[in-house]
């Protein structure tokens, strides 16, 4: 028994072990710290410090558990850690996880169970060897999302010293009272060193005694970093009706009471002024200016958030140690800096964190929701973004926590925290595009197609200089043309690839233009020149258009477009919308009223967007949208109502930024009403909406929200009979958006729902009487256009067989007893209607109790006031199958009291026969 139990022990593991799992790492304890070096990634639970490789195999753990040793006085106190096993007495709860790579040390500090203050110094190669511990306190002693710590380098005369800043969370309902006597300001400096004077982690410094900067007011920190000398913390400074983002600068320099005092603030602008929170943050790698991007809450709550960038680059030109939240000795009146976003990039709901890296020219952000995702949204310079792309969705809805981080070693990893899980996802899926044209769509600057392997890849993992990417500025083709005409009435076809290639491959670019007529180009043509080549026509352009082939070769890439080439002066007619649409498509220029050769005119398709359309259409409206929230697959069969619709022809939908809208065409439109399909969508956000005119234009505006897909994951009761109309009921998430349940035994058979909320589903099951030897059948979710499998199947079993019934008067009612043969249905009362017949009468029974003995089931119902208990018959109903029960005939009474008349003298007679043969027994064993 001990060995099984040590075997089950080894099987299950320790309750606070994490397991390695469909690439990640899952804990059964909450994450609280996450560091990660170029060696190694540490996480922090509430009872385990583990070390991590950096594909998040387990290389070191160590227990937070151990034995607490008081003494006369709280710095005597003494915690030392115990094996898995041993008994232990308190619990030491990291708040601060530092890598202190100059010192290949690991700092971690938080709180024991005596809420005074512990840290300790563990070996960073190996967090087994503890170097140093010490109870004091370093950071905040509460678990707090809202304080922040990280080492900075302070600057001196001869050398450079580190320090452990800690920005503490300010709360003066809820203050950090220390009966350990240890008063932190809001903001500190602790040193690593026994050398620096205090002692390591002490505040003081020097002769200038415990320099710290304090708060105001209450004050929530978000991150911090440090740039070169600067050092930059981020916070939302609170009030009962504002909230401010608020950033600081200090200046690593001279001394610690110096970088301290050299304290200067601004403020962070928003579309939402004094109402937007700071969520999360991650600084934008580059050099100057210091670009950085922020998640804020727009409305303070977590549904309505935007990612912005401000440019955050120190302000030397205001005094120091002057703001209103923050001070060394006294606070000021004066009002902050304020600083503007460059870009608001996306808007989505629930985003809860950002990280922020730069590949080439591009800047690439991978953003945490609230559901689960990680999105991908790429940005150049000009902060025109590509359509974001989901790289990661878990099923069970988790947040992203606050905090990511990239993979040190190879930068093609994403390490990302839930609840009790590190997840390590890809930066990029380059190889799921199959041709050039797929891997230059997708947008992604990790991407391109390398020559030599015929195959989209990372830049690193194609061996030559053949590989094509993404030029350094969005576009939305990978080859455009425009026509021109000179002076001289020379009209030239000039091709341009937007295309970012080595330098090996811009040299043997080749362009070859080909058309019906023998030869399209003259013989002056300028030889083509990487991105661009150029085609001077041999004559005009036929009116009716000319078809031209242009093939290219890169390297070992070869490409090709086809054109369909028109006069730009026979584009003609009335200045609207569609015919500018027509110019720029062509290749030609926009000139104000008309369409023109493209070197005079404006080839950016924007232009037309301020043209009147030249068709007479009543301008629609959308008053609402029926569901306006849907699943990520979409929905069938939405309702749009407005005004003035009848004109409409499809309905628009477009994603978080300037993506490829999707168009989903009407019918049943009554100009009051009309129905279409919302389409999936892969990123859950909320979409715009508009209604599309036949000439193109699109008016008014609503919203859509895509959240996340139904599951189910348990049904009850679990089991049908095989008439089917019995009443289940699935338990999952999301499961609103359901549209009807399917089962595999009937898949043509559509189950609607008749009770539907987040949580719950009920809905009546098929009938199975014409699939023979079925025992079960796998139950199936219709969302949209997809049907999604349950974790859970329902049994199914022959219908309820009953016997028999009794009827006794009691008082002025009548009571009745029906009895159903033992099965595995389960059947409630509240699953059965009964009547009973009198002649012509029909008197309801209402149902009272069950109960189940010697395998078989009894139901009891009363009719109340019915003077006669004798009835022909009773009718019961199930599901949708309704049977009659006769009463039991006198011969069959009589057969029943017979039976149990016999069961006492079969009982008697077993006896004897033992005692019997006991006895004769004995008398053979005395022969």
């Amino acid at each position: 028994m001990i060995l099984l139990l040590g075997l089950l022990s080894v099987l299950w593991g320790d309750p606070g072990l994490c397991l390695e799992q469909d690439g990640g790492f899952t804990c059964d304890g909450d994450i609280r710290q996450i560091a990660v070096t170029s060696n190694s990634v540490y996480i922090a639970t509430e009872e385990r410090l583990y070390q991590l490789s950096h594909d998040l195999t387990l290389i070191n753990s160590l227990t937070q558990r151990g034995i607490l040793k008081t003494g006369n006085q709280p710095e005597d106190a003494q915690f030392y850690r115990v094996s898995e096993t041993a008994a232990w007495n308190s619990t030491f709860s990291i708040n601060v996880l530092l890598p202190f790579t100059k010192s290949d040390s690991m700092i971690s500090c938080g709180v024991t169970d005596d809420d005074c203050g512990y840290c300790e110094v563990l070996d960073l190669k190996n967090i087994s060897n503890l170097l140093y511990r010490e109870h004091i306190q370093v950071g905040p002693l509460k678990r707090s999302s809202v304080s922040v710590s990280f080492l900075v380098d302070v600057k001196k005369k001869t050398q450079t010293d580190t320090y452990i800043l800690t920005a503490i969370q300010q709360n003066k309902e809820q203050p950090e009272n220390s009966k350990c006597g240890i008063n932190h300001q809001t903001i500190n400096l602790h040193d690593t060193d026994n050398k620096q004077g205090g002692g390591i982690f002490s505040l003081t410094d020097g002769a200038s005694g415990t320099p710290g900067i304090k708060s105001k007011g209450d004050v929530e920190f978000v991150d911090g970093f440090q740039i070169s000398s600067t050092i930059y913390l981020f916070s939302n400074a609170l009030s009962d009706q504002t909230n401010r983002v608020r950033l600081i600068w200090l200046q690593g320099d001279k001394s610690k009471t110096d970088a301290l005092k050299s304290l200067r603030g601004a403020s962070l602008s928003t579309s939402d002024g004094e109402s937007s929170r700071l969520v999360a943050s991650s600084v934008i790698p580059g050099e100057q200016p210091v670009l950085w991007s922020g998640v804020f809450s727009v409305d303070g709550g977590d549904t309505n958030t935007e990612l912005i960038v401000f440019d955050i680059s120190a302000d030397s030109s205001r005094g120091t140690d002057k703001d209103p939240d923050f001070y060394t000795s006294a606070p000021s009146r004066v009002t902050p800096k304020s600083l503007k976003p460059k870009a608001v990039l996306l808007r989505s709901s629930s985003m809860t964190s950002v990280l922020a890296v730069r590949q080439r020219a591009w800047m690439v952000f991978f953003i945490g929701t609230g559901d689960g995702q990680i999105i991908k949204l790429a940005v150049d310079r000009n902060y025109h973004s590509a359509c974001p792309m989901v790289l990661y969705g878990t099923n069970n809805d988790h947040k992203v926590f606050p905090k990511l981080h990239l993979d040190p070693v190879d930068h093609k990893h994403v390490y990302v925290p839930f609840r009790n899980q590190m997840k390590r996802v890809p930066v990029s899926k380059c190889s799921t595009y199959t041709n050039v044209q797929e891997c230059w769509s997708a947008q992604d600057p990790y991407c391109g197609w390398c020559g030599s392997k015929k195959s989209c890849t990372f830049e690193g993992d194609c061996m030559d200089s053949d590989w094509l990417s993404i030029p350094d500025d969005s576009q939305n083709k990978m080859i455009s043309h425009r026509v021109e005409k000179d002076t001289n009435g020379q009209i030239s076809l000039i091709i341009h690839t937007h295309l970012t290639v080595g330098q090996e491959a811009a040299s043997n670019f080749t362009c070859h233009f080909s058309a019906t007529s023998s030869q399209i180009c003259s013989q002056n043509n300028p030889p083509p020149q990487f991105p661009q080549c150029t085609c001077i026509l041999n004559g005009t352009v036929p009116p009716d258009g000319l078809n031209v082939s242009v093939k290219f070769r890169l390297g070992t890439t070869e490409l090709s477009e086809r054109l369909r080439l028109t006069s730009c002066s026979d584009i003609s007619g009335p200045p609207t919308s569609v015919l500018c649409q027509q110019c720029i498509e062509a290749g030609c220029g926009w000139n104000k009223t008309k369409c023109s050769w493209a070197n005079p005119g404006e080839s950016n398709d924007s232009v037309c967007q301020k043209l009147e359309s030249g068709m007479n259409f009543s301008i629609p409206e959308i008053s609402s949208i029926t569901p306006s929230v849907v699943s990520s697959y979409g929905r069938n069969h939405a309702v749009l109502s407005g005004s003035n619709l009848s004109d409409v022809t499809a309905v628009r939908i477009w994603a978080l930024t300037d993506c490829t809208p999707k168009e989903s065409p009407v019918w049943k439109n009554t100009g009051a009403s009309l129905t279409f399909h919302i389409p999936s969508s892969d990123i859950k956000h909320v979409a715009s909406v508009c209604v599309l005119l036949p000439d193109g234009s699109c008016h008014s505006e609503a919203k859509i929200t895509y959240r996340s897909s139904p599951s189910c994951s348990n049904i009850i009761p679990s089991s049908s009979w095989i008439s089917g109309k019995r009443k289940i009921t699935l338990i999952g998430r999301h499961l609103e958006f359901v549209e009807g349940v399917l089962h595999s035994h009937a898949m043509q058979d559509v189950r609607l729902p008749r009770d539907i909320n987040a949580q719950t589903l009920t809905y009546d099951t098929p009938a199975a009487e014409n699939t023979p030897k079925i025992s079960s059948s796998s139950v199936f979710l219709k969302v949209a256009n997809q049907t999604l499998v349950c974790s859970t199947k329902l049994s199914l079993y022959p219908d309820p067989e009953f016997t028999s019934f009794t009827a006794t008067r009691t008082g002025e009612d009548v009571h009745i007893t029906i009895q159903k043969k033992a099965d595995k249905l389960q059947m409630m009362i509240e699953e059965l209607s009964v009547w009973g017949i009198q002649g012509n009468k029909t008197h309801q029974c209402i149902m009272e109790a069950k109960e189940t003995s010697n395998n078989e089931d009894s139901f009891t119902c009363e009719i109340q006031s019915l003077p006669n208990p004798e009835f022909q018959k009773l009718l019961i109903k199930f599901g949708e199958r309704s049977i009659s029960l006769d009463p039991q005939s006198l011969l069959h009474s009589v057969l029943q009291m017979v039976r149990f008349m016999l069961i006492p003298c079969v009982i008697a007679a077993l006896v004897i026969i033992y005692f019997w043969q006991k006895g004769l027994t004995a008398e053979m064993n005395d022969l």
